[in-house]
């Protein structure tokens, strides 16, 4: 069995996590803040907490990534703190809801902004959302490094693209009139933080290419540092730039937060700009993610838990080839199909479950091998940990209560893949050694 060659650079494993991370969100989802939050000072606020709490997670995952830096990233950190049954429902949920669903949503969104081009039908608009998963699909298949180049040059566009969006805000002359700020409630900050953490979402890409960075114990550290510190920056002066040109209600009356400041930093033109820069970071983080997510299906499949054919390497183009079509197969249908939007709920509610055991194996890890190689150890252990730990459970046990039907639901997805791992369980334990 040929295994994934170590070809990608620190730039990017940085690009990746700054590309996948900036998708659609932070052009739409000020909004969601300022229903919540009516103070410019609080809404920052918000946009900071978020930030430092995913460089939490992040610091979490660069421990675990430095430990067992090979593919499959949340999958192998769950089956090396927890066993392998929380792992592989982990990826059975990643594959079935989780990263399909994303996938699925991106390319509709790509589709929609498109439509401020150009008038689509709805099979024109489906047509489409096939066009960009294909596309991400094939660059992705032909190798790494193909995927890597098309990831930094999106990554590195949108980035500019944003600076140019913020630095018109201030260039110009608009500013808002800010009227004396509404109160804040603690509940109105703790969902204006989901929000601003789905924003941040993205973070646990760089693990699941571990076996293709090269030097990945420096590498991923360093790497989840600089992106996720660019990516608070870049959403902090974003948020700073619409705070200058519109006023918290008017933020919270709009669903295209960053297209109203676009219009008024840039003119006219603005609106078209922001359309076309979301379609751009809507591809980038399309693509980042079939970059990473498929490697997961690939550990899961070496570990006798999955499709064998995902376990496969191209040996020309060194990719796990049959994991990166089916993923996109899948999403794919998902997204002609339309049932990502029902799967959207699920997917968020199952995805704290296994980032907040993710990080609890931290702890789980510093007791059970404490003498384990551990070339980065996260900083401010275990409070930090504890602290991510809190607001990812207490986020799952919030929407339990809240919101019960989509909840369990999401439990019952998770629950089907009990039956499926039995029975890889139990085909890899006949097979002959």
């Amino acid at each position: 069995m040929s295994e994934l060659r170590r070809q990608l650079t620190f730039t990017d494993a940085t690009l990746l996590t700054v590309g996948v991370i900036i998708g659609g969100g932070i052009f739409v989802a000020p909004n969601l803040v300022a229903r919540q939050l009516p103070s410019p000072p609080w809404i920052m606020a918000a946009w900071l907490a978020a930030g430092v709490l995913s460089l939490f997670g992040a610091l979490a995952f660069a421990e675990l990534g430095s430990m067992f830096p090979a593919a499959g990233g949340q999958f192998v950190y769950l089956r090396e703190a927890w066993g392998p049954l929380p792992a592989f429902l982990s990826g059975w949920t990643g594959f079935l809801v989780i990263y399909s669903g994303a996938l699925a949503w991106l390319s509709v969104s790509f589709a929609a902004y498109l439509g401020e081009f150009v008038t689509l039908a709805p099979w024109g608009s489906k047509l489409v959302s096939l066009a960009i998963i294909a596309a991400a699909t094939l660059v992705n298949a032909l190798g790494a490094r193909a995927g890597a180049k098309v990831q930094d040059a999106l990554t590195v566009i949108k980035i500019a693209g944003l600076a140019i969006v913020i630095g018109a805000a201030f260039l110009s002359g608009e500013r808002a009139a800010h009227a004396a700020a509404g109160t804040v409630s603690a509940g109105g900050f703790g969902l204006a933080m989901v929000a601003c953490l789905l924003s941040y979402d993205g973070w646990v890409a760089i693990g699941m290419v571990a076996g293709e960075i090269r030097d990945p114990q420096r590498t991923i550290p360093r790497a989840l540092f600089a992106g996720i510190g660019l990516v608070v920056a870049a959403y902090l002066a974003a948020n700073f730039a619409y705070l200058r040109l519109l006023t918290p209600g008017e933020i919270a009356a709009t669903d295209r937060v960053g297209a109203m400041a676009a219009s008024r930093g840039m003119g006219a033109a603005g609106g078209a700009f922001l359309a076309a820069l979301t379609m751009i970071s809507v591809a980038g983080s399309c693509n980042g993610w079939m970059l990473a997510v498929p490697r997961m299906y690939y550990a899961m499949a070496r570990d006798g838990v999955f499709f064998a054919q995902f376990a496969q390497v191209h040996q020309r183009f060194g990719t796990p080839a049959r994991a990166i079509v089916m993923q996109g197969l899948w999403a794919a249908l998902l997204a002609v199909s339309g049932t990502y939007e029902a799967l959207a709920a699920y997917a968020m509610f199952a995805t704290w479950i296994f980032y907040g055991l993710s990080v609890l194996g931290v702890l789980r890890l510093r007791r059970a091998r404490p003498d384990a190689p551990r070339p980065y150890r996260m900083w401010g252990y275990p409070l930090t940990p504890l602290l991510f730990c809190t607001v990812a459970f207490g986020f799952v046990l919030n929407t339990l209560v809240q919101a019960p039907r989509p909840s369990f639901s999401a439990l019952g997805l998770i629950a089907a893949g009990l039956p499926a791992y039995w029975f890889w369980h139990r085909k890899r334990s006949e097979s002959p050694l």
